[in-house]
């Protein structure tokens, strides 16, 4: 047991060390090793060229396949299929002191759907914290207002036990443990034919959402070893950020978008559905865990033995950003959110664990897997540093070597790659300018013909927003100082 726990502690200590050996690696390795670090940063820089051109490719592709599906008679396709009516959905909405309009948006864009009403069932997942009184009153509204729409509409009482640590996880277990009993246990509703869906209490789904999970779930015979992930965009509110949060948001709104045609590297994040039966097989969530989408995935993975995929709806949800009551609490609000997600890095020690214990999973299954996590997380605060520091920093530090050739030329080879890169941001604004909302009335035609001009904020808010909560995340797990959850402030 000692040994395991010192095992873990390791595993918990790597990425902070390769984030941090990585970053500082220019700056030492110039005194030393001048030639590695100038084909070192040349090479990352390469590296990111493609990286551009890839997410402007994939999300030109998604945005093909959106507009497909959002015209699409997707009921009508669901009749070829006998079974269609048989199908249910469970939604559940994970809700912490949210108030009662963003809930009254969710539930509303979930009545609205184009399949049948009665296909759906609510649970509305709440904290017993939250305090009675103040939560009552929203149940009893939503019941209400919509409680007639649906097939079923449950509410439950997350209050916090032993062993648990507060998030989205734990309150969603209780949620699927109470709709395993009441639905699926009490009114016979078939674990074969049913869907849960993990859904925030602030996202709003397009009309076709459930119609298309219907059609692919049925037409899919890996059905009960699959997710499914629309493409997340962080589009309710985005006139109403500062500028500094506006473009993060914007960016990472079309990163989700590049990342559904990417197969092999898709894990399903924020908003996503899976079958109830591959859920019970995996035991649910963790509730001891803060991170979990990809928790959940890679627990299901070595559940079912190797197999488990992410399918795309190429459709679009829309959400939130973090929004706070003014300028600076909204932009601590959203580092808060943005270090929370990077804390997914704690994952990586019992995916290690498992990846190494676990038997009967295929080892290119779960290896690729594992090396999508390894990317995604250990080089999230790294990216920053060597793409705009580069090399300037470090040849300050060892100007001989910048007066060289290579020191002086990888340089300009370097800032002509990256100028070209920028060439991409071209699509992702066309795809912006096409999924973000209206302009309101009381944003001004002036200030909105500028915002593209916004984007050359991008190094600052990938700096705070980015290496800098990756970077607290990476050393806060490798120090043994774990964060707790704190739910993203909705105004």
């Amino acid at each position: 047991m000692k040994g395991e726990k010192r095992t873990i502690r390791l595993f918990e200590i790597l990425p902070g060390f390769f984030s941090w050996n990585l970053i500082l690696f220019p700056h030492w390795g110039i005194l030393v090793i001048p030639e590695v670090v100038a084909y070192f940063v040349l090479i990352f820089n390469v590296y990111w060229f493609y990286q551009s051109f890839m997410i402007a490719i994939s999300a030109s592709l998604s945005h093909i396949r959106i507009q497909a599906a959002m015209k699409f008679d997707w009921v009508g396709e669901l009749k070829s299929f006998p079974d269609w009516k048989k199908v249910h959905h469970v939604v559940i909405i994970a809700t912490y002191k949210e108030p009662l309009h963003v809930l009254r948006r969710t539930v509303k864009s979930l009545a609205s759907q184009t399949l049948p009403g009665e296909q759906i069932s609510i649970v509305l997942a709440t904290e017993a914290k939250e305090g009675a009184k103040e939560r009552e009153e929203k149940i009893n509204a939503l019941k209400k207002e919509f409680g007639g729409l649906f097939g079923n509409f449950l509410a439950t009482v997350h209050a916090l036990s032993k062993g648990e640590v507060v998030g989205k996880a734990s309150n969603e277990r209780h949620a699927a443990l109470v709709a395993k009993k009441e639905l699926i246990d009490t009114k016979k509703l078939s674990m074969r034919y049913a869907t849960v869906t993990s859904c925030d209490a602030d996202h709003v789904y397009h009309k076709n959402h459930f119609a298309n999970l219907t059609y692919s779930f049925l037409d899919n015979p890996n059905r009960y070893s699959h997710f499914w992930q629309p493409a997340v965009m962080f589009y309710n509110n985005i006139w109403e950020l500062p500028a500094l949060v506006r473009v993060p948001n914007t960016l990472s709104s079309i990163w989700n978008l590049s990342q559904l045609p990417r197969r092999d590297r898709l894990i399903n994040g924020q908003n996503y559905s899976l079958s109830f039966k591959l859920l019970h097989k995996a035991g649910y969530w963790d509730a001891d865990k803060i991170p979990e989408d990809w928790g959940i995935f890679f627990k299901t993975l070595y559940a079912n033995g190797g197999g488990v995929e992410v399918e795309p709806i190429y459709l679009p949800l829309y959400t939130d950003a973090a929004q706070s009551t003014s300028t600076w609490k909204t932009l601590r609000m959203y580092y808060s959110q943005q270090k929370r997600w990077a804390w997914g890095v704690s994952d990586w020690p019992w995916v290690m664990k498992n990846y190494v214990t676990i038997k009967g999973v295929p080892f290119w299954d779960k290896t690729t897997r594992l090396l999508t996590l390894m990317w995604a997380h250990f080089l999230w605060p790294v990216n920053w540093f060597i793409i705009t520091v580069g090399l300037t920093l470090p040849t300050v530090l060892n100007p001989a070597f910048g007066r060289t050739t290579l020191g002086h030329t990888v340089p300009q080879v370097s800032s002509f790659i990256l100028t070209v890169a920028l060439l991409f941001l071209i699509v992702m604004l066309i795809l912006d300018n096409i999924y973000r909302p209206k302009r309101p009335k009381n944003f001004p035609l002036w200030r909105a013909l500028l915002m593209p001009l916004e984007f050359i904020l991008m190094p600052v808010a990938g700096f705070l927003f980015g290496a800098l909560p990756g970077l607290d995340a990476h050393t806060r797990l490798m120090l043994g100082k774990y964060i707790e959850y704190k739910v993203t402030e909705k105004v």
